[in-house]
């Protein structure tokens, strides 16, 4: 050490020595004003108590006779400064007691206290005792520490007290000095720059210990020299016994300089009297020697000194205006970057928060920012509107991309998709939305593979976005070059775009430059659809995927986009919203599975094997909150550690939502096998987690090795937060001691050699801070006090710097700071070689060993806790080193198609094994095969166990049992008379399981059920008076049971459990159905109550099934949910005026709130319904005599809906919604509603549900209001009805003669079915004359839906695509059912063509999707059914019932029609007949036939040799179009001898291209007519619509078309051809200017007009003659007008069907609007002409006559259009000459 450096000491040497005897000491001083000097220090821990610190000697003169201790003062002074000479002061105050003893020292004159002290004095072994845990205060304030260190501040006298008084500071404290009171200047301390404290010193030569004191500077003013700076020595007292009880008086806060260059003045007091000064001189003389002593005695013993450190951190702070959100450090940096979300401005710093800088580019502008997460140089502004910024050098510069649309709100906000490999390639998704009625938002994606310097559309329309397939560094690393440029899009499908249940995924390696994409083979070889998100997880990809009628998720799981399987949970279920993937592994994946009601919520925790797809669960119970937080945390970089917490009383939450959960902390250190209980001092502790988070990132653990921090408290369960102290545990989560009083936020720096924490419940001015991992703290000031809302670092916590953000004031006066914390120069020595533990183990066993994971030992090299040292390696990872295990059971998991058993001791098969060849030739030989093990991939153990070897396995595991080859049969019998409700509980396609659930209730009221499709019934809920069966529609899982009471019992788990409810009053006895259910939410029920007092409804609500009531509306009739995307909470209830029912009027009122707040949408009203995307509402007219109904489609707007004019309605007569599955609205009102004679209309509404055409008059329905009309079901716009042929007749009396009708195109042509010649007995139907042509006096005619007992049953099939059966028979009219004419009939083209299968009426039912069809006979004796294989060509029949005949009035089966097994309901009869009814199992999945599982190719579905590709078409239609497009569908080919299994897509395969349009892609427009002739004519005495109001609804639109009688059907794609809609354009308000130029004519267009016209007008000229001469005059050219083609328009003349179009429409209008045409076309031919001498010819333009190109995506389709990158597709701008360019 060098001389200088004891100087310090020396200038005490020759002062006189100190005597510490308490009764000479006081004596002496009984007379004299005591002087004080405070030594300044910092605290630095070392094991034997003891350190050294460079801080300066500082002397004053004072009166005061109390003593205060301030927290230590940061320093960066590098070497020992002289002392500064105080100079007497001028005058003194008379002492405030009689007594001659310092009122700081009376403590000692206790008896018991001088004891003590001298005991310890005298005694070797307690002075060593003193110098390790310190000495006797000398002054009586000094607090009384518990046994662990105390660290929030109590509060004396309205201030808080500082870090002296706890048990780890300096011994004695001072009060405020006189000398502050005197005249002399004094400097007011500007809080950012506080002053430093006086010290001072008191020795003992004999016993070489020096006692300190600490006095403050008082009232906020600087007094110390800048100069003023020495060595100190420090001991420290932590003996609590040896504290008076009266310690907590009197202790204040003292400021930290933010600048620690900078030191304030110190002001002297003078004037001090002569014998005062030299008594403070002699003391001085004293205090000096004794401390020159002592401290040349330890500087011989020690053996170095570390000198030139700080004293504690660098502050600095920085004032915003609004509080920083989003701030983020770039990894391995100082840069700081956070966003304003008022101002809508970015923040940087580039050292690490001390200086702040404005982003220039984005002022204003900016939305939020984002961090690439995989490189540290990039980050990304997202802007407010379509501009955003992207830096490549971490914030020096910025470069602006316009994207032309907002950010999208999709995947919880993330509109950026970054690449896991290349950091230059970035997906953006944007949102468009279009309005009208409602908002359809969709995405449109982009991609750059430049940091956005240049940006290229991906896709548009697409619902869900797109993202990279490489989103990690580590995925598919095997495939890296295959798919680094693979991206998948969530697409929509075909059958809706307001459904996410078709949404598909569909990838792409060429950026969907050569088509739509290939959906990946998810599901057993197939692609799915209900595609809901898409989620990178480390070296997974998952795919979450829901079906319709289930809120359970199906994962599916891929780490390398090539081989994909579904996710295996056990027993256990994935539920929407109701799963969350933890952090997980390399090797495998953690996922929280809800268990319990989300509003108390609880989980099961789960790890999967290394491909992520069979999951084995951990531990029961895991604490969630209702927004999917799980209590649990991976300690960073130590594997195979996890903490969780669980729900000790999970019994009593599981049974109430309103049970108070005790929630317990556990830790697991073997990868999740076992968990234990953590532990602090013997006893658990308990920390708080996610779900309680107050910080952002980890909650625990950092990247520090082995380093942990938490809030929580010992005891039996977790208490609250407020509760809760800080603990710290240094070894990975072994053992925790308890850091700090209360609880604090914190941080961990430097690899743990720093830990920083700030208390996170109250207002506070300091920061506290371990240098030793946590078992000493020291505290530095801020300044300002502030309430703490964060505290962060580098997120790989290696440096010395820290942020702390937080807000002073309230109100208006509310400030927001952020501090800077720098900790560099604490240490001035780098770390060296011992300084570290170089093999520090990161899991121990039991006994303290090292563990193994995954194959291995892990050790970190890791700084030791006492070093006084610092780590140089900023930015620098801890890297681990391993250490191989021999191999164990644990380093082993179950193989492909195997899991493990329920004892976790073996893997068992989960399908049946593959055998080699020649093997298994016998079923009792065996073979070898797998063990069923194979070692965890990564895994790096060496020799011990090999479980993966082959073992010898019995043949009974190989591929599954031959088949029987029959059908299986199980009759069970009833003791009841009939059956009065059953329902399918059918499994969603993303539903796990494979029972075919039933639940069914007698006539006696038991109710049964059975899980397998009736082979067996079991009685459930016996005793309870249950009444009805309600399912829940939207969720097929869950089932109610009404009694007559208010006692409802429910399951949500297929009858798996049962529980109840009380219903707030009794069911109501208004004959509407009385539970109703949230589409999207299966716990919000509506009840409907009976309040008998007063006999009216109320309806009640509950958003937690049950548990609790509110009431919603009192009065009232019904309330229903209304789906609306953005309106979960929207209700439509209708309620009596003045909630009277006896007033008998309706209201119509709305609400999104629960009816918080209601809306009064109608005062009288008759009903409303919901149907898809429409609501209707009807209502009175004015008058009071007719009807008028209103629509909406977003629930807020209505507007009236425009019947056709000469269609009026009474409002008496009933009215029936069918159907708008195909974007409009049929709706039947009934025109004759006398009973046994009732028919009606059918109108047709456009695509917005206002404005209605005429489709077909006479249509049949029945007295309760059902319809003869049916959709089929799977393929758009077919449909069949049943019209009354003699109106006249049944309006005068007779019975009804009933025709069935077909139509291909939505209803707007209605044809005759076409007739077979043959009928099932081989002979001729003696009417027809062809086969397959329908006349007026001979077609099919089929029973339809009025005349159904089990309204269930359908034509057709969702599953089964273009087969129909129907009973019926061929004549001029149907006939009875029951009579000899009656036969059973099937199509399977979709109606086009029909064949006579059986005599006499059957009921059929299909299965596997069609591949299996059963019939039986209806309600007539039987023994028998008959099946046929291949769709009806040939059919076999089945004996089930050999000894007893059967009457079957039912044949039902799953609702999908995808299960091979049948269910008929029935009772015997005749000789040997029990008495009851039964059930009748028929199980075909025994046949040889349907044994193997169809084989479909989704990439060459062509050739498959199972499938085909089907395509349905429009009879009169050339190709096969049907609405404007040729679409595909899956279907199995007749001769395949296999069974479909899981369900094919929904909706078409594929749409090959759209078609040209003609007369069948149109229907009749409002105001106008179907003609006799099928024309479109307008009704006399009307006007035509007002086209122009197309203007107002649709912002934007420029042009209209004047009307032409047409308008194209909604559900048509069609495009170019005869576009009978559009004859004349007119210009929109606003763009007569635009319109003109564009349409006007210059020179050369009036000469080109000229030439082109009369040869154009000679040319049809010539042509007219031609055929005039050819076809014998006008007649037989077929002057007529615009058809829609020759369909039945009156049904008691009737018509035949078209027999194709004509060669043009109609000859005068053909002419004139030729003419028309071309003096319309020249303009534009003249515009084109000079575009092209101008070079300005469109390039591919395409034809709009004849066929266009495909579809580029399904979303297009769904959307009606094509994709603009389709190069065929032309803009009508283009064709109106539009010069403007649309990028």
């Amino acid at each position: 050490m060098e001389v200088k450096d004891l100087e310090s000491f020396s200038c005490l040497d020759n002062d006189n020595d100190l005597d510490l005897r308490l009764d000479d000491y006081h004596a002496i001083n009984a007379d004299l004003n005591r002087r004080q000097s405070t030594i300044s220090r910092t605290r630095r821990s070392f094991r034997r108590g003891l350190s050294f610190s460079t801080v300066s000697f500082r002397r004053r003169s004072s009166s005061s006779t109390s003593l205060q201790s301030p927290p230590p003062v940061g320093s960066n002074i590098n070497k020992a400064i002289p002392p500064a000479i105080s100079l007497p002061s001028s005058r003194h105050r008379r002492l405030d007691s009689t007594t001659s003893v310092d009122a700081s020292a009376t403590h000692y004159q206790d008896p018991a206290a001088k004891m003590k002290l001298r005991v310890y004095l005298a005694s070797p072994q307690k002075f060593d005792e003193a110098l390790e845990f310190g000495f006797p205060s000398l002054h009586q304030d000094a607090i009384q520490s518990p046994a662990r260190p105390k660290t929030s501040p109590d509060m004396v006298n309205g201030h808080p007290k500082t870090f002296l008084a706890d048990d780890t500071p300096s011994l004695t404290e001072d009060e405020k000095s006189e000398y502050l009171q005197q005249d002399s200047p004094r400097t007011p301390i500007d809080m950012s720059f506080p002053g430093r404290p006086c010290h001072k010193s008191s020795t003992d030569r004999s016993s070489r210990v020096r006692a300190r004191v600490v006095c403050e500077m008082g009232d906020g003013y600087a007094q110390a020299s800048p100069s003023d700076r020495e060595m100190t020595l420090r001991m420290t007292l932590t003996r609590p016994e040896l504290r008076a009880l009266e310690e907590t008086d009197h202790i204040k806060p003292i400021a930290v300089n933010e600048t620690p260059l900078e030191k304030a003045p110190l002001t002297v007091p003078v004037g001090e009297t002569t014998n005062a000064r030299h008594r403070s001189m002699i003391l001085r003389k004293l205090v000096g020697s004794a401390i020159s002593l002592l401290a040349l005695l330890i500087l011989s013993l020690a053996p170095t000194l570390t000198i030139a450190k700080k004293d504690g951190p660098t502050i600095s702070k920085t004032k915003f205006e609004h509080p920083l959100a989003n701030l983020f450090y770039l990894d391995d940096s100082n840069i700081i970057l956070a966003h304003d979300p008022e101002l809508w401005n970015v923040w940087r710093s580039a050292d690490a928060g001390e200086t702040w800088d404005l982003i220039a580019d984005a002022e204003g502008a900016a939305f939020d920012v984002y961090p690439h997460p995989w490189n540290n140089q990039r980050a990304y502004i997202l802007g407010a509107s379509t501009d955003h910024w992207v830096t490549t050098d971490q914030g020096k510069s910025w470069s602006k991309w316009s994207s032309g649309h907002q950010a999208a709100r999709m995947s919880g906000g993330r509109p950026f998709s970054f690449h896991g490999r290349d950091p230059t390639k970035v997906i953006w998704n944007g949102e468009n939305c279009i309005g009208g009625f409602f908002e359809v938002c969709s995405t449109l994606s982009y991609y750059t593979e430049d940091d956005f310097a240049h940006v290229t559309t991906l896709t548009k329309g697409v619902p869900g976005g797109c993202v990279w397939a490489v989103q990690t560094p580590t995925f598919g690393a095997a495939y890296a070059d295959e798919i680094a440029n693979r991206v998948y899009c969530i697409r929509t499908g075909k059958s809706s775009i307001f459904s996410s249940k078709d949404y598909r995924l569909a990838g792409s390696d060429d950026y969907f430059a050569s088509g739509d994409g290939v959906e990946p083979a998810m599901n057993a070889g197939r692609a799915v659809e209900g595609v809901v998100s898409v989620a990178a997880v480390k070296n997974y990809m998952v795919v979450a995927t829901k079906g319709e009628g289930t809120d359970e998720l199906a994962l599916f799981v891929t780490d390398d986009t090539v081989s994909w399987h579904r996710a295996e949970f056990g027993e256990h279920k994935v539920l929407e919203e109701a799963y969350t993937i933890l952090e997980s592994t390399n090797y495998s994946m953690q996922v929280d599975v809800l268990g319990s009601r989300s509003t108390n919520a609880m989980g099961h925790l789960f790890s999967s094997n290394s491909n992520g797809t069979y999951f084995t669960k951990n531990i029961d119970y895991t604490n969630r909150n209702i927004w999917g937080n799980v209590d649990f945390e991976k300690v960073a970089n130590i594997q195979g550690v996890y903490l969780v917490n669980t729900v000790k009383n999970w019994k009593e939450v599981m049974d109430s939502a309103r049970a108070e959960k005790e929630i317990i902390s556990q830790i697991s250190f073997d990868d999740g096998r076992t968990f234990q209980d953590i532990t602090a001092v013997f006893d658990s502790l308990h920390l708080h987690s996610v779900t309680e988070a107050r910080m952002g990132g980890r909650i625990f653990s950092s990247p520090a090795p082995g380093i942990a921090m938490g809030v929580g408290n010992t005891g039996k369960s977790l208490n609250s937060w407020e509760e809760g102290d800080t603990w710290v545990s240094s070894d990975a989560g072994a053992t925790w001691i308890r850091a700090l009083k209360g609880p604090h936020l914190y941080e961990f720096g430097n690899q743990g050699a720093v830990l920083v924490a700030i208390k996170s419940e109250e207002s506070t001015n300091q920061i506290q801070y371990s240098l030793n991992m946590g078992k000493d703290w020291l505290r530095a000031d801020l300044g300002i006090k502030i309430r703490p809302k964060f505290i962060t670092t580098v997120p790989d916590s290696t440096t010395l710097s820290f942020v702390v953000g937080g807000a002073h004031g309230s109100g208006s006066d509310e400030e927001y700071y952020l501090f800077k914390l720098d900790f560099a120069g604490l240490h001035e020595r780098t770390c060296g070689k011992g300084d570290f533990e170089d093999r520090w183990p990161a899991r121990v066993d039991a006994k303290g060993k090292p563990s193994c994971v995954m194959g291995h030992k892990q050790f970190y090299r890791r700084r030791k806790a006492d070093a006084e040292c610092v780590i140089d390696e900023e930015f620098k990872d801890p890297v681990p080193t391993f250490e191989p295990c021999e191999c164990t059971v644990a380093d082993f998991e179950c193989d492909f198609n195997f899991e493990r058993s329920k004892d976790r001791k073996e893997c068992i098969p989960v399908r049946p094994l593959s055998v080699p060849q020649d093997a298994c030739k016998d079923p009792k030989e065996t073979f070898m095969g797998t063990s069923g093990w194979r070692k965890i991939p990564g895994n790096e153990c060496k020799g011990g166990e090999n479980l993966a070897k082959e073992i010898e396995r019995p043949c009974s595991d190989t591929l599954k049992r031959p088949p029987s080859g029959k059908v299986a049969v199980e009759k069970t019998p009833f003791s009841a008379s009939g059956f009065s409700q059953w329902y399918y509980l059918e499994r969603g396609t993303s539903s796990t399981g494979d029972d075919e659930t039933i639940i069914m209730l007698t006539s006696e009221q038991d109710i049964y059920l059975t899980k397998d499709h009736g082979k067996t019934w079991a009685p459930i809920l016996e005793g309870e008076p249950v009444t009805a069966i309600i399912p829940n529609p939207s969720f097929h899982d869950s089932v109610y049971f009404l009694t007559g009471s208010g006692t409802v019992f429910y399951t949500v788990d297929r009858g798996d459990r049962f529980e109840k409810f009380d219903a707030p009053k009794p069911p109501s006895m208004n004959g509407l159905p009385v539970l109703k259910f949230h589409p999207d939410y299966k716990d919000w029920l509506l009840w409907s109550g009976q309040e008998r007092s007063q006999d009216r409804t109320n309806i009640y609500y509950s958003k937690d099934r049950g548990d609790n009531w509110n009431t919603l509306v009192r009065g009232s009739r019904r309330c229903d949910y209304i789906h609306r995307a953005d309106k979960d909470e929207l209700i439509f209830c209708e309620r009596y005026e003045r909630e009277d029912p006896d007033t008998k009027t309706l209201q119509l009122l709305s609400s999104d709130n629960f009816f918080a707040k209601e809306q009064l949408i109608y005062d009288n009203i008759l009903d409303f319904a919901t149907m898809n995307e429409f609501i209707i509402v009807a209502q009175k007219t004015e008058d009071q005599q007719g009807l008028q109904v209103d629509a909406s489609v977003d629930g807020t707007t209505f507007a009236q809906a425009q019947f056709p004019r000469n269609f009026f309605v009474k409002h008496q007569q009933a009215y029936t919604v069918m159907d708008s599955s195909t974007h409009a609205v049929f709706l039947h009102v009934t025109v004759n509603p006398a009973q046994d004679r009732e028919y009606g209309t059918i109108i047709k509404s456009n695509s917005n549900g206002t404005n209605y055409v005429k489709v077909l008059d006479a249509v049949n329905r029945d007295h309760p209001g059902y319809v003869d009309f049916e959709k089929m079901p799977g393929l758009e716009g077919v449909a069949m009805v049943n019209v009354v042929s003699n109106v006249e007749g049944v309006d005068a009396g007779e019975k009804k003669k009933l025709k069935s009708m077909i139509s291909h195109n939505d209803g707007s042509d209605w044809n005759l079915l076409p007739p077979p010649k043959q009928g099932a007995d081989g002979r001729n139907y003696k009417c027809v004359k062809e086969d397959q042509k329908a006349t007026v006096d001979c077609s099919l005619h089929v029973h339809s839906y009025t005349e159904r007992r089990d309204k269930s049953t359908t034509f057709g099939s969702p599953t089964a695509v273009g087969l129909m059966m129907a009973v019926g028979n061929v004549g001029s009219q149907l006939e009875r059912k029951d009579g000899d004419k009656t036969d059973t009939f099937i199509t399977s083209d979709a109606g086009i063509t029909w064949k006579s299968v059986k005599k006499g009426a059957y009921m059929w039912e299909y299965g596997d999707q069609g591949s299996i069809i059963v019939i039986v006979k209806e309600n007539r004796p039987t023994r028998s059914v008959l099946y046929t294989l291949d769709e009806g060509d040939s059919w076999i029949e089945y004996e089930f019932s050999p000894d007893v005949d059967m009457e079957i009035s039912f044949i039902t089966t799953l609702p999908s029609d995808t299960s091979r097994n049948f269910l008929l309901w029935g009772r015997e009869t005749g000789p040997g007949n029990k008495a009851g009814v039964m059930t009748v199992n028929l199980d075909f999945s025994g046949l040889e036939e349907r044994s193997r599982q169809c084989d479909l190719d989704e990439t060459d579905p062509e050739n498959s040799k199972d499938y085909y590709l089907w395509e349905p078409r429009h009879p009169f239609q050339k190709e096969n179009c049907l609405f404007g497009h040729i679409s595909q569908y899956h279907r199995k080919r007749k001769e395949a001898q296999c069974y479909n299994g899981p369900r094919l897509e929904d909706g078409p395969h594929n749409i090959v291209q759209n078609c040209s349009c003609s007369r069948q892609d149109f229907e009749c427009d409002f105001n106008y007519q179907r003609r006799p002739d099928g024309t479109c004519a307008l009704v006399e005495g009307y006007e035509p619509p007002d086209h122009s109001a197309v203007c107002k609804e649709q912002p934007g639109a420029k042009v209209w078309w004047e009307p032409t009688g047409y308008r194209k059907i909604p559900l048509s794609t069609c495009q170019g051809g005869q576009q009978l809609d559009k004859i004349e354009e007119r210009p929109c308000p606003g763009f007569e200017g635009e319109y003109q130029r564009r349409h006007g004519l210059g020179g050369f267009a009036v000469f080109m007009i000229v030439i082109v016209s009369l040869g154009a007008a000679g040319g049809i000229g010539y042509w007219v003659w031609d055929q005039f001469k050819k076809r014998g005059g006008l007649a037989g050219m077929g002057f007529g007008q615009i058809r829609l083609g020759e369909s039945l328009s009156n049904i008691p003349g009737g018509q035949g069907r078209s027999t194709g179009e004509s060669p043009f429409i109609m000859v005068p209008v053909a002419i004139i609007a030729g003419v028309v045409a071309v003096a319309k076309t020249l303009p534009l031919l003249a515009t084109s002409i000079f575009r092209s001498a101008k070079g300005y010819m469109p390039v591919g333009g395409g034809s709009r006559a004849g066929s266009t190109g495909p579809y580029r995506s399904r979303d297009s389709f769904a959307n009606r259009r094509q994709d603009y990158s389709d190069p065929t597709f032309v803009e009508d701008d283009e064709l109106l000459g539009d010069d403007d360019e649309e990028v």
